[in-house]
């Protein structure tokens, strides 16, 4: 994959921000102070507040309280001028089924202002930017598959400019390979803009994240890059056994046992006297950091582990 200079970095702040629907908190109370670039992803449990938060953000949301500024301007009190600045692909957006991809990006550029002829330069440009065969550019949007209509209404908000994108699971329901594609335009577009997303595909999030948020229950519990939070756990190193059982006492560890074999989650000191013990044993195993998976696990899935 491509790498590309990042040159946009943006500023996040978050005082007391929280959101309740009919008495029920669903985000916050939310204190952050974040200096974004590329691509930041937000993580967490279906129901855990992402969308909120990322529709709080792109002023589609008001909160209940508190405050929130993006790019150094007052998301609640000055929306129009974030406005000005940001593009949104919500999670549940579809393109107009009567009209084409030239039409559709077109209109959305001259609702932001954009002239005729300069909107269809401009989205020309976008959906060849997005990979959208050219055969499709004038065919009704029903016509185009699923894949192909993810990759359209990206285009709307390549097309625009614009400084911050927001993009809620973009690359849901699409095949592997078209999955991939998204990436590879996603990486080309954040050297000069802020990519927002959320996603429930860790191997997502871990292929594209420049940085990473983590909610769970409406409050953020891990923030930074990969290598942030792979520091921050106490076991820092995996080992995965093709064994179900292995004969070995973890004294420092966590052992976490399926189908497959198991997995420990260990430190490097322990690791070491792990891998001796397997090699004599003659187990087939697989070592290194951990993975945003098990950063998922160790931090989430515990949680509700325990709970049920």
């Amino acid at each position: 994959m491509e790498h590309y200079i990042i040159i946009a970095m943006v500023e996040l702040k978050c005082s007391g921000l929280l959101k309740k629907y009919e008495g029920k908190r669903a985000l916050g109370p939310l204190n952050l102070d974040l200096k974004l670039s590329g691509i930041t992803s937000i993580i967490g449990r279906n129901g855990a507040g992402k969308t909120t938060f990322i529709r709080i953000l792109a002023t589609e949301l008001m909160p209940t309280k508190g405050r929130v500024e993006l790019d150094g301007i007052d998301v609640i009190n000055n929306p129009s001028e974030l406005r000005n600045k940001i593009a949104i692909v919500p999670q549940e957006s579809r393109p107009i089924p009567w009209m084409t991809p030239i039409q559709i990006v077109s209109s959305y550029l001259m609702l932001r202002g954009v002239g005729l002829k300069e909107a269809k330069m401009k989205a020309v440009d976008a959906l060849k930017t997005v990979g959208l065969d050219e055969k499709f550019f004038n065919k009704l949007s029903h016509k185009l598959s699923g894949g192909m209509k993810r990759e359209l209404m990206l285009a709307t908000v390549i097309a625009s400019d614009a400084k911050i994108i927001f993009l809620d699971e973009p690359t849901t329901g699409l095949d592997p390979i078209s999955r991939k594609e998204v990436w590879r335009v996603l990486n080309k577009l954040k050297k000069d803009r802020l990519i927002i997303l959320t996603t429930h595909y860790l191997e997502e999030a871990e292929s594209l994240s420049d940085y990473i948020i983590l909610i769970n229950k409406g409050k953020v519990i891990s923030a930074g890059t990969l290598a942030d939070l792979i520091n921050s756990l106490k076991y820092p190193y995996s080992i995965r056994a093709s064994a179900k059982r292995v004969g070995i006492r973890v004294r420092n560890g966590v052992v976490i046992k399926s189908e497959k074999g198991m997995q420990i989650l260990t430190t490097e000191k322990s690791a070491k006297t792990i891998i001796e013990k397997l090699i004599k044993k003659r187990v087939e195993f697989s070592f290194g950091k951990v993975s945003l998976d098990d950063i998922f696990y160790t931090l989430v899935g515990k949680e509700y582990e325990n709970e049920e």
